[in-house]
């Protein structure tokens, strides 16, 4: 159902039965691992006008990875991530997130 990169790939889809016969499709919930728990890979400084997407290609090697990024900052909201300059934890790819 989703692409292997996505953070909802080994979360189950489950089912919902409404009372008018009719089932919904939907996945379970997304518990975020404790960023502190993550391996961690290394360090990056941010570059100028840097995206999410940018930093996770350039340390991961996929633009669609960034929220493993956003789980190891414990950042809910990843647009406030980055800032220019800043130090960022970059995770050991896949690390911890195990069917959560």
């Amino acid at each position: 159902m989703f692409d292997p990169t996505s953070r909802y790939a080994t979360l189950a889809v489950r089912t919902l039965h409404l009372r008018n016969g009719r089932e919904v499709a939907y996945v379970a919930r997304r518990f975020l691992p404790q960023g502190s728990s993550l391996q961690t890979l290394g360090t990056t400084r941010v570059a100028p006008d840097e995206r999410l997407d940018a930093l996770a290609a350039r340390t991961l090697g996929h633009s669609e990875v960034w929220w493993q990024i956003a789980d190891a900052a414990d950042a809910v909201d990843p647009t406030t991530l980055l800032v220019e300059g800043d130090l960022v934890r970059v995770p050991v790819p896949g690390s911890g997130w195990g069917g959560r």
